[in-house]
């Protein structure tokens, strides 16, 4: 058996070499002296390291990253370390190299003179609304040719916005702000009841509301009236764009002197006030109830308002 595993390892062994052998025929003469190269290299290395860790020079760095700029097989020869390390040697000559070249070679763009930058900053300051286009224009009227980039670099950054923020205008305005939508509710005959809901987003407080079978443009109107009686109208009244606010709603808050506000198709979070709403007198009022029929629903929704309404202003438990 011993006899037979020699046989068949030295016969291994020969085919290594004939194929060792082929495979070097097929070569060209570069890849051959370039292999050559490398694998001298290696054994100098390691001849050089004696018993300790391989050990390697930015010569032996520099040489393994020219060989593999110039020799496509040349990880296949590769034994000391791995491919990546030839890799992030190659990485870091480039860095290195574009460093020198930056810092030793030809300057870049010219300065801007200090008058110019002095310039640029009196005149963002003096005019707070002018942006880089404006005070570049200027700049070109006087004569002095500046790129905008180099105008929007040195212009006066201001601490605060010089108008309010998005959110003081939320705040300036939640008095007069209103919200309106429609959801259903099913009865025990598997019917559809509309309640039409309007919302003050002062307080979140709900205003009005109204059930019906048949929601029309008409009853919807007369509901927003009965909303907002004598002159106690919102300024602005925020809605979805359903069908069933029809012409005669939008008349009327025309003739109310209210400015709607509509918003973006299949966009829900833009009423998340009226949403979150809805949602609570699903979750903590109907979601554990039977509806009957409309009077049923009123009365249910009319007590639960009431509590809601309440709660929003004063503590629980002087509610109850």
């Amino acid at each position: 058996m011993h006899l037979i595993r020699k046989i068949v390892g030295s016969v291994s062994g020969w085919l290594a070499l004939l194929l060792l052998g082929a495979s070097s025929g097929m070569k060209s003469r570069a890849a051959l002296q370039l292999e050559n190269i490398a694998l001298r290299h290696q054994i100098g290395v390691l001849q050089r390291s004696a018993k300790k860790r391989p050990t390697l020079r930015a010569a032996d760095r520099l040489l393994w990253v020219w060989l593999s700029r110039v020799w496509a097989d040349w990880r296949s020869a590769l034994i000391i370390v791995k491919p990546e390390t030839v890799v992030a040697w190659h990485r870091k000559a480039f860095r290195l190299f574009w460093t020198w070249k930056i810092r030793r070679g030809k300057p870049g763009r010219p300065p801007v003179p200090r008058e110019v930058r002095d310039l640029i900053r009196r005149m963002s300051k003096e005019n707070p609304g002018w942006g880089a286009p404006r005070i570049h224009g200027e700049l070109l009227k006087l004569g002095i040719n500046v790129g905008e980039t180099s105008v929007s670099k040195y212009l006066v950054r201001s601490p605060k916005p010089p108008s309010q923020t998005w959110r003081t205008f939320l705040d300036n305005h939640v008095k007069s702000l209103v919200s309106v939508d429609f959801f259903t509710v099913p009865t025990i005959r598997f019917q559809v009841l509309y309640v039409f809901l309007v919302l003050a987003h002062e307080r979140r407080r709900i205003i009005h509301f109204a059930v019906t079978a048949h929601p029309t443009a008409e009853w919807t109107a007369q509901q927003l009236r009965e909303a907002f009686p004598w002159d106690s109208a919102p300024r602005y009244l925020l809605r979805d764009r359903d069908r069933i606010f029809g012409r005669d709603f939008v008349e009327q808050v025309k003739a109310m002197g209210i400015k709607q506000v509509l918003s973006a198709p299949r966009s829900p979070w833009q009423r998340a006030y009226v949403e979150r709403v809805i949602g609570s007198i699903r979750r903590e009022c109907l979601d554990h109830l039977i509806v009957f029929s409309e009077a049923s629903l009123s009365r249910h929704l009319h007590s639960f308002i009431g509590y809601y309404n309440c709660a929003s202003y004063y503590p629980t438990y002087l509610c109850c």
